[in-house]
């Protein structure tokens, strides 16, 4: 049953039209990471307010999917970085069933970017390095958040935000053996640029026997 639309507001009225330049095969760098790296670089010139988040996608060894948001702390070599809490439903999800699927969108430019690919955890040492870096409170609300867990209200978790403050008061916070970092290896990656009329420019790269094959696709 569909739920009441109190505004009386019509979903499928709600559009509009991408009027942006030509993105094709030719326009692509051979190297993905490359190409990766100009896009999020041209849309940090127009908006740095969250330009490295993205949505991450799991899914359960079950088959569920599941999708959240979150910001992307590093590129390297081999893929890109994020960090979380061990014991979430990410994780467990990343336990199970270790594909997943990565989307940015820059809403400014009329973008998208899809990665898919395989996770692996990053060493502790990444991981250290990285939650030192944060700030202080961030750090203590890692170990207060048993993230996914059930609680009984937001009183629970500034009593537990209260007691590490407490236990780590001038100390070095360690890093908690349930928080890290993974790295997601890409396999696919998928670069959309919105057209008008709705004919959309798609230029996809494939991984195939360690070279990266390029392809436009139909919007």
């Amino acid at each position: 049953m569909l739920c009441q639309n109190n505004n009386n507001m019509d979903y499928a009225d709600l559009r509009r039209d991408y009027v942006s330049k030509e993105f094709d095969v030719k326009d692509s760098d051979s190297n993905p990471f490359r190409q990766f790296e100009k896009w999020f670089d041209e849309a940090v010139k127009v908006d740095t307010a969250d330009v490295n988040s993205f949505a991450l996608s799991t899914c359960s060894k079950e088959g569920k999917p599941s999708s959240r948001v979150l910001l992307l702390k590093g590129i390297d070599e081999k893929g890109f970085i994020f960090f979380t809490n061990y014991y979430g439903r990410k994780s467990k999800d990343l336990e199970e069933n270790p594909n997943a699927a990565m989307l940015f969108f820059f809403k400014e430019l009329h973008r998208q970017i899809r990665i898919e690919g395989v996770v692996e955890k990053v060493t502790k040492e990444e991981s250290e390095k990285y939650f030192h870096s944060r700030p202080h409170d961030s750090q203590i609300a890692a170990w207060a958040s048993q993230q996914s867990s059930e609680i009984s209200g937001r009183e629970h978790l500034e009593e537990l935000f209260e007691k590490y403050s407490s236990e780590f008061k001038d100390k070095e916070i360690p890093l908690p053996n349930f928080w890290g970092g993974f790295r997601l290896i890409p396999e696919y990656f998928e670069f959309w640029q919105g057209r008008e009329n709705r004919l959309h420019d798609r230029v996809r790269y494939k991984i195939k026997e360690s070279e990266w094959e390029l392809s436009r696709l139909a919007p």
